[in-house]
């Protein structure tokens, strides 16, 4: 029997499948009487599940990545589809399909990453393309930039969405240099390679994503600056060493990228090339996430999406029935 998708569940519909159990809550409500308040996921989006009269003890071995076997009942509440559940329980992971979980993105991977090794190519300092050479030498590190998503659930959060956030990054940046002859091209295009690397150890992407325990004790960005460090010695030993300068100003665009402290960014944008790229990263991660949100929201039936707490705001997806 094929399963149903999230996409796929319409107002009313009796629901008994398995998703990923992205996040759980339990809530009181205005009685004082606790309730479940479960993310369920898979590849083509999330719904709410709420699951009412639970305590804490019925749902402690559950725990977030989870895949769960759901049973409920689909209801559009104040716009907004969600599931009114009558069970949840764990569902072993030898019995599922983990394509049906992780989204991945509809580009040709292999394409993104020969258009990256051609601005990589492209560069004129020949220390910087040395030092890209020794990163696009890595098979670890290739193989990984080639899986990993960008994100757990705002943007490219799906598999080989890193890869695609900096190849469209490098696209844009490379028309924005010659609008800005101040911008050191070499320099921004290596700082987009180089701004979120560190996500490929920061995220763990085999199964749901999560972060994992040096990501979160440690973060992209400093993990980002340790990777560099690491090839800047290998391409030293070959004696190609990069510019004292240019390895400050790669450092600086990475530790600046998010662009203000209240981000997580713990150096604010102090360089040309530093500021574009901090838009620039921006740009591509609110368009993608907007997308993204669109597309997955369940309630094919309303010209918006369902409020979202992340972003203060729900979005415009269009008039329903009209082209």
């Amino acid at each position: 029997m094929a399963r149903r998708f999230v996409n796929e569940i319409s107002d009313g519909e009796t629901i008994d499948e398995v998703y990923v159990l992205a996040d759980k809550q339990l809530r009181a409500n205005r009685n004082g009487d606790t309730y479940l308040l479960a993310d369920l996921r898979d590849k083509t989006g999330s719904i709410h599940g709420l699951l009412w009269n639970i305590n804490e003890e019925q749902v402690a071995h559950m725990q977030t990545g989870d895949y769960v076997r759901v049973r409920g009942k689909a209801q559009l509440y104040n716009g907004n589809l969600q599931m009114i559940l009558s069970r949840v329980d764990v569902s072993p992971a030898d019995g599922v399909d983990a394509r049906d979980f992780q989204a991945g993105t509809n580009q040709n991977v292999e394409e993104l990453f020969v258009r990256l090794s051609d601005f990589m190519e492209s560069l004129s300092d020949p220390g910087m393309r040395q030092l890209m050479q020794c990163f696009l030498a890595d098979e670890s590190i290739v193989n990984q930039l080639k899986t990993a998503p960008a994100g757990v659930k705002a943007h490219h959060a799906y598999l080989g969405g890193l890869l695609e956030h900096i190849v469209t990054l490098m696209s844009a940046a490379d028309r924005m240099v010659d609008l800005y002859p101040s911008v050191n091209r070499d320099l921004l295009l290596v700082g987009v390679f180089l701004h979120d690397l560190g996500k490929i150890r920061e995220l763990g992407y085999d199964g749901t994503f999560i972060y994992t325990d040096e990501g979160q004790l440690i973060g992209h960005l400093i993990i980002g600056v340790e990777i560099l460090n690491e090839k800047l010695s290998e391409v030293a030993d070959k004696g190609s060493p990069v510019k004292e300068e240019y390895v400050l100003r790669l450092k600086h665009m990475i530790a600046s990228h998010h662009g203000a402290y209240e981000f997580g960014s713990p150096k604010l944008p102090m360089t040309p090339e530093a500021i574009v790229l901090h838009h620039l990263d921006n740009i591509d991660a609110k368009v993608n996430e907007f997308a993204s949100m669109i597309d997955a929201d369940p309630n094919r039936n309303s010209n918006w999406t369902a409020f979202s707490p992340r972003i203060d705001r729900k979005l415009f997806k269009g008039l329903v029935g009209t082209e």
